[in-house]
């Protein structure tokens, strides 16, 4: 339905990496071109049509949204030291850090000229604070790598600004260049924040249990970097003595081992972890359909509401 759109919005990615600095486009579009699902982008321009929206801001706006995206993951790569972004070398092996660093500042600035070309002010606030709170997320989230006491109300906290923000805000702008009432904005920018907290906690998941085929990353990368993420926390919540001072161990120390990893896997299976986080984002999806209830029953709506059981059944 919305291949049409798509490959505008791809279209208009490829023209605004250009640069006469060859290695910019060169390494951006490494990244870009990478096989990520364009989910974000795909809600803005699903949630606009789903609106009637008859313009073409919403084709800067989703590319906008990619844009930010993929900036955050040149920088991400860095941070977490990752072998393995979906299914290749992280851009930073290849290239290094320092290029990764300006290049993602690179389409940083690229994602605040498509928004200023949308024309909407409103608009071009709420991916700008969208890009805020990523980095303010990513930073809370560096701070607690290695703290085996970071609850499920901050680890929650952590999601909502790392990843759910962007998603809420590539829901949100359509609303706003299809100027609907403030309603149909709310609903909308609750439909995006409750898909991302869905889409992040099945990630959370499939790291432990997961291919990495299907991943796009390693299996193991949140454990092997220290990661509270929410199944550590769930077989916290319900560990013994033993399984409690392994969780200390491994969480502060950070053992590279395979057969450490899966001992966790075991002790998050015996516990319940991973189940408990998936029944967690299919909570959180179902919050997301029922965002979509207020607004007129259309292909596009019906589109964005199996959008919502599509990211939670991909775990299977």
């Amino acid at each position: 339905m919305a291949e049409g759109d798509m490959r505008a919005v791809d279209a208009l990615i490829g023209e605004r990496m250009g640069s006469p600095v060859p290695l910019i486009p060169e390494l951006a579009s490494y990244i870009v071109e990478a096989g990520g699902k364009r989910i974000r982008p795909l809600i803005t321009v699903a949630a606009a049509r789903m609106l009637g929206y008859q313009g073409n801001a919403h084709i800067a706006l989703a590319a906008a949204v990619e844009f930010i995206h993929t900036a955050t993951l040149l920088h991400d790569d860095i941070v977490d030291e990752s072998d393995l972004r979906r299914g290749k070398l992280p851009a930073n092996q290849v290239w290094g850090n320092p290029h990764s660093v300006l290049v993602g500042d690179f389409l940083f600035a690229r994602a605040f000229m498509l928004m200023v070309d949308s024309k909407s002010m409103d608009a071009l606030h709420v991916l700008s604070r969208a890009a805020a709170v990523i980095a303010e997320g990513e930073v809370h989230q560096l701070v607690a790598a290695g703290k085996i006491e970071t609850s499920r109300d901050e680890y929650m906290e952590i999601i909502g600004a790392k990843t759910a923000a962007l998603f809420s805000a590539a829901a949100q702008v359509s609303s706003i260049i299809a100027d609907r009432p403030q309603r149909e904005e709310d609903a909308l920018e609750t439909y995006g924040r409750e898909l991302g907290l869905a889409f992040q906690l099945v990630d959370d998941a499939l790291d432990y249990g997961g291919l990495a085929s299907d991943l796009g990353k390693n299996t193991g990368d949140d454990f092997r970097e220290g990661k509270v993420t929410l199944p550590v926390v769930l077989a916290l919540d319900a560990a013994d003595e033993a399984e409690r001072a392994f969780w200390t161990r491994v969480i502060r120390e950070q053992p590279q081992d395979d057969a450490t990893f899966d001992e966790a896997v075991t002790i998050l299976k015996r516990r319940g972890a991973l189940e408990g986080t998936l029944a967690a984002a299919r909570a959180h999806a179902q919050r997301a359909r029922d965002a979509l209830a207020i607004f007129e029953d259309n292909p596009w709506s019906q589109a964005l509401d199996q959008l919502a059981e599509f990211v939670v059944e991909r775990a299977y």
